[in-house]
């Protein structure tokens, strides 16, 4: 190897120029990730009759408080039934709250009840808790590189409504 292409190599660039077998270790690293990610929420969640979809809902209900169901079909890419069933739920549950719009009464503006965000953070906290242990092992460059490489996987319309739950707008 030259001196160039140890520097190159060290510096990243040669991650530019991955192989398929590198791609697929890539690829079988993150879904043994998201498993992980998953599987303390889910255990939770696992004798209240909740599934994923339920800690989604009230996962970025929370991240926008009085978000709209139509704006939480957006988030979420499901079906307005599926998200009803889900929402219907935690209604009933008392998770959730749903309030006409003021200004258009067609509009059915989402929060969490303080049962609800009891539960969303015990689901979140978990998550927190093996992100911020895997991020402190990775360091600092690891991390920026990584939330660099998932906004870069993410479709237009679905890095527009990332950008625009994390910037509050």
């Amino acid at each position: 190897m030259t001196e160039a292409q140890g520097t190159a190599h060290r510096s990243g660039e040669a991650l530019l120029y991955l192989t398929d077998e590198q791609l697929r270790q890539g690829i079988e690293a993150m879904f043994f990730a998201y498993r992980g990610f998953t599987a303390d929420p889910d255990r939770i969640l696992e004798g209240m009759s909740y599934g994923r979809a339920h800690h989604r809902a009230l996962h970025f209900i929370q991240c926008a408080p009085g978000t709209t169901v139509n704006n939480l079909l957006i988030i979420l890419g499901v079906t307005k039934q599926s998200l009803n069933r889900v929402l219907r739920t935690l209604i009933e549950d008392g998770l959730v709250e749903s309030h006409v719009g003021r200004s258009d009464k067609r509009e059915r503006h989402l929060t969490l009840t303080e049962a609800g965000q009891a539960l969303e953070r015990e689901l979140s906290d978990a998550q927190r808790m093996r992100m911020r242990d895997a991020y402190r092992k990775a360091g600092p460059e690891a991390v920026a590189g990584f939330k660099t490489v998932l906004e870069a996987m993410m479709d237009d319309d679905m890095r527009a409504a990332y950008l625009a739950l994390r910037d509050g707008r």
